[in-house]
């Protein structure tokens, strides 16, 4: 069942990575990878430390979604790929830019969907807690 969730997921991180670089018309700065690389980093943070400490969901499915919908919504290859062809083109400013505001704000995505994480499941711990009194 494992790679049945996978592929689902995968699906639809594809389909959903295609559809946000349909809204968002790359110009000479690649801004759809980056906006999309940056959300995953939050997501996949997000996904691994709230879903699983949800107890119904097995880790197996947390993985398959960590895996498969982000694994396929985000793209380091297309990241690669774009920095490489702004140091080409000679627009070093531009690659500067991409390439650190991809590692850091990756970087900083991925603590704001931790901290988001942390602050959701105190909230939920505390709404369980005063229902049950």
């Amino acid at each position: 069942m494992y790679y049945v969730f996978l592929v689902i997921f995968g699906i639809l991180g594809a389909i959903s990575r295609y559809s946000i670089s349909l809204v968002i018309h790359d110009t000479a700065f690649p801004l759809a990878t980056l906006l999309i690389n940056v959300f995953g980093c939050f997501l996949l943070a997000f996904i691994t430390q709230f879903l699983s400490r949800i107890p119904k969901l097995s880790s197996r499915f947390v993985t398959a979604i960590g895996t498969g919908f982000v694994g396929s919504f985000t793209t380091f290859s297309t990241f690669t790929l774009e920095s490489m062809h702004l140091i080409q083109t000679g627009q070093l400013f531009a690659a500067f830019l991409y390439l650190l505001i991809s590692g850091f704000g990756g970087f900083m995505a991925c603590v704001l969907g931790y901290q988001f994480s942390k602050w959701l499941l105190i909230r939920v711990r505390k709404g369980v807690l005063r229902h049950a009194d």
